[in-house]
């Protein structure tokens, strides 16, 4: 059996094997890499070749920080969890990028199931849990969208079936966007619900190449929830890979009994159907015992629509010197901080 890792320049075959892996989110999409790339990253995609057949992937890109520089792969990577070889095989040969560009650490955030085997997996090569909480969802909330809609508002919790209905009578509309432009309402209201909810905000150049990059290939959709003609709450969603992904949300609290987000939700729901996806993700939860979790609200929110969730391998680091000693340290105290 030969194993040989290589950069993958064509987008079809990247696409064509993305396509068909699960699980897998956008972020190991063509387009995740364009944005990333746009934002100043120096970016790698690479093919896992099993007798010259490509048996998997990885989108990796650089992270430049003054705690440390490393080399990231999110939700990825794309592989037989099975054959351990692949893995090895792909480690190696981040390790020695990692090496030559000067990096402290390569971390990997897989889509791999949380077992004893995957974590033994990453201990048997020195990899170490990553000290921050997360980077993306390691616990997501997903909704498969294959019934009628009349199913699913039936399969909603009786508070978001009402709510959604109430939206509506109240005249709530929801607008939808491909308009650059439109990104500054939004991007003012996501920074109001960031203070409130005391989370760092994307900055706005992230933001807007994210759109400016999805929007190309006709696969995100702004949505603006308007009401007394004033838009009260917004989100960004993006439709990719069999799903439709909540990745951005906000909202004001100008007319609390107003209930826009169950409806921009519902909305794009519909969305993901009429295009034939299969999944929608709500994006991160709270774990269960996070009663005092600052996203158990949230939580209860998505969950009210009905689903699933799926629980994903903790981030893991691979330190390569001494400096990711700084890193841990600082990303250490920062989760102990946050409370989670």
């Amino acid at each position: 059996m030969a194993l040989e890792i290589k950069p993958i320049e064509s987008r079809n075959e990247w696409d064509n094997f993305e396509t068909k892996y699960a699980p897998h989110s956008f972020l190991q999409s063509w387009e995740w890499g364009e944005a990333q790339q746009t934002l100043g990253s120096k970016i790698y995609r690479l093919g896992i070749y099993k007798n010259n057949q490509l048996a998997g992937i990885a989108f990796v890109y650089e992270i430049k920080a003054k705690r440390g520089n490393f080399l990231f792969c999110p939700h990825g990577p794309l592989i037989n969890w099975d054959d351990q070889k692949q893995f090895y095989a792909l480690v190696d040969w981040l390790k020695n990028l990692a090496k030559k560009e000067n990096l402290d650490f390569v971390r990997l955030s897989p889509l791999a199931k949380n077992s004893a085997e995957i974590k033994k997996l990453f201990i048997t090569i020195s990899f170490r849990s990553a000290p921050i909480h997360m980077m993306h969802p390691e616990l997501a909330w997903l909704l498969n969208i294959t019934a009628s809609e009349e199913q699913l508002l039936a399969n909603m919790e009786k508070r978001t079936r009402y709510s959604i209905k109430k939206a509506q009578k109240d005249g709530v509309i929801i607008k939808t966007s491909i308009n650059p432009q439109d990104l500054a309402i939004f991007y003012q209201i996501y920074q109001t619900t960031a203070q409130r909810q005391s989370f760092v905000p994307f900055s706005e150049d992230y933001i807007k190449k994210e759109f400016e990059i999805f929007s190309k290939e006709n696969k995100i959709l702004l949505y603006l929830a308007e009401y007394n003609k004033e838009i009260i709450a917004a989100a960004m969603i993006i439709f990719t890979n069999n799903s439709g992904f909540y990745h951005h949300g906000a909202s004001t609290k100008k007319y609390p009994h107003i209930t826009a987000a169950e409806l921009i939700q519902w909305q794009a729901i519909c969305e993901a159907k009429n295009r034939g996806l299969k999944l929608y993700n709500f994006w991160g939860i709270a774990p269960a015992t996070g009663k005092n979790h600052p996203w158990s609200g949230l939580t209860m929110f998505k969950k009210g629509f009905g689903g699933f969730s799926e629980e994903y391998l903790h981030a893991q680091d691979l330190p390569l010197n001494k400096k990711y000693w700084i890193n841990y340290l600082v990303e250490k105290i920062r989760t102990i901080k946050r409370g989670y």
